[in-house]
C-alpha cells in the first residue's frame, strides 16, 4: 500500500500512530533503479517506509539551478508503487511537500553544519552544499524518527557527514549505505546521466574504469600508493577531471598511514554535468 502526503502536520499526525518499524529513504525524486534498491532494501528489512521526495533549496549554491531541477513526482509515484506490489504486507508512506516552507518555515533559520567534512573533495567545489544536506536530513529524521534510513553510497562523502550527525546527535537511526547500481557499462546510476548524449556517456567511463585502474595497481597494499598516486598526477592533466583521490574510507583523511579501508573518489564534468563514482577497498 502506497499513502501520498504533502503536509508536516498530515506527517506528524501519521508518524504519532504508528508502532512499527520505520525505515526511511530521502530522495530529491527523479528516481532511477539506484533509488528503488533503497526502497526495496527497507522494505526487506522494515514493517513500513516513509520514502520523501523534496528538492532542497539548501543544498543548491549560488551558480547552481534549484529552479530547473528536474521534478518527476508522476512518474517517480508509478516507479515506487510498482516496488510496493512486490511487498503486500508492507506500508509506504510517500513525504511529497510541494512547498519548501513545509520543511523550512520562514521563521526557522537553523543550520546543521559537520565541518570536518565539509572543506575537502566535493566540499571544495561546493560551499554549503553539505551544510544544506544535513540540515534537510536532520529534520526530515526529525519528523520521520525511523529506525533506520537508507543512503546510495555513489554520494560517499555525504554518506558519511550523515553517519557522523547521527553519531554526534545521539540520534537512534542506523545509518544503511547501499552499494552504487550501475549502468551494464559501468557507469553508476544518476539522475545526471539523462543530460548525457551517446557520444558523452561513452566518454564518461573514463571515471569508472579510471576508478578500477587505480584499485588494480593499489591490489590492496600501501606499499603500491606511491604508484596509483602517479596514475592519478597522469588522469589530472585532463582538465575535466574536478578531483581524483584516495582517502581514509572512515575519516577522509588524506593521511592514510592507519587507513585499514580507502576509497578512491572521482568526479568527472562532462559540460555541465558532473559526475560522481568511488571505490572502496581494504589495504594493508
Amino acid at each position: 500500500m502506497v499513502t501520498l502526503i504533502k503536509a508536516v502536520h498530515e506527517l506528524k499526525n501519521l508518524r504519532a500512530n504508528e508502532s512499527k518499524t520505520i525505515g526511511f529513504v530521502p530522495t530529491m525524486g527523479n528516481l532511477h533503479l539506484g533509488h528503488i534498491s533503497l526502497l526495496e532494501r527497507a522494505l526487506d528489512e522494515n514493517e513500513v517506509v516513509y520514502f520523501s521526495i523534496f528538492v532542497n533549496p539548501k543544498q543548491f549554491g549560488p551558480n547552481e539551478d534549484y529552479n530547473n531541477y528536474p521534478r518527476t513526482l508522476d512518474s517517480d509515484l508509478k516507479l515506487i508503487q510498482l516496488t510496493a506490489l512486490q511487498y503486500p504486507n508492507k506500508k509506504v508512506v510517500v513525504f511529497a511537500p510541494e512547498n519548501p516552507e513545509e520543511i523550512f518555515p520562514s521563521s526557522d533559520d537553523q543550520t546543521i553544519a559537520v565541518s570536518d567534512f565539509n572543506h575537502i573533495i566535493e566540499g571544495k567545489f561546493r560551499p554549503d552544499h553539505f551544510d544544506g544536506v544535513a540540515t534537510v536530513v536532520y529534520r526530515l529524521f526529525d519528523l520521520t524518527k525511523p529506525n533506520k534510513a537508507y543512503f546510495g553510497l555513489k554520494d560517499y562523502q555525504q554518506y558519511l557527514i550523515i553517519k557522523k550527525m547521527v553519531s554526534d546527535l545521539a540520534m537512534p537511526i542506523d545509518v544503511i549505505g547501499m552499494p552504487i547500481v550501475r549502468e551494464p557499462t559501468g557507469l553508476a546510476l544518476s539522475s545526471r546521466n539523462q543530460y548525457l548524449s551517446a557520444e558523452e556517456k561513452s566518454e564518461a567511463l573514463i571515471l569508472s574504469k579510471s576508478l578500477q585502474k587505480i584499485q588494480q595497481l593499489i591490489g590492496g597494499k600501501k606499499i603500491n600508493l606511491p604508484k596509483a598516486k602517479r596514475e592519478i598526477d597522469i588522469l589530472l592533466l585532463d582538465p575535466k577531471w574536478n578531483y581524483l583521490e584516495i582517502r581514509d574510507a572512515e575519516t577522509l583523511s588524506d593521511d592514510l598511514t592507519n587507513a585499514k579501508m580507502i576509497t578512491l573518489l572521482g568526479l568527472y564534468q562532462i559540460k555541465s554535468t558532473r559526475l560522481l563514482d568511488n571505490h572502496q577497498m581494504e589495504i594493508k
